[in-house]
């Protein structure tokens, strides 16, 4: 059996999002940044967890920055405001429960 595999769907500016794998109680999704480029602030029902694979970020929850770097991790409570700009390029892998229907 072959898992399925999703495309790489550009969303803004410098940004590529790809589901890499999903059930109805969790997503894990892959965020590509080029250097300079930002994630709007934004808040959804779903909680978020982020992992910086690679590169450096400014990420903004609830009014509060914090600079990550490979290897930093940082959660997002449901309906709580974030965002975050790409200080140098890299890619943050994310997992959202429950699933994010709207990335599918």
């Amino acid at each position: 059996m072959t898992l399925p595999v999703f495309p790489a769907t550009p969303t803004d500016a410098g940004i590529t999002r790809q589901v890499l794998s999903h059930s109805p109680e969790v997503m894990v999704v892959s965020f590509r940044f080029e250097s300079g480029s930002e994630g709007r602030l934004h808040s959804h029902p779903h909680v978020q967890s982020t992992y910086v694979a690679r590169g450096r970020f400014r990420f903004f929850r609830d009014g509060v920055a914090y600079e990550l770097k490979a290897g930093d991790s940082l959660v997002i409570p449901g309906n709580t405001e974030h965002g975050c700009q790409c200080i140098e390029a890299g890619e943050l892998i994310d997992c959202f429960t429950p699933r994010r229907d709207d990335f599918l």
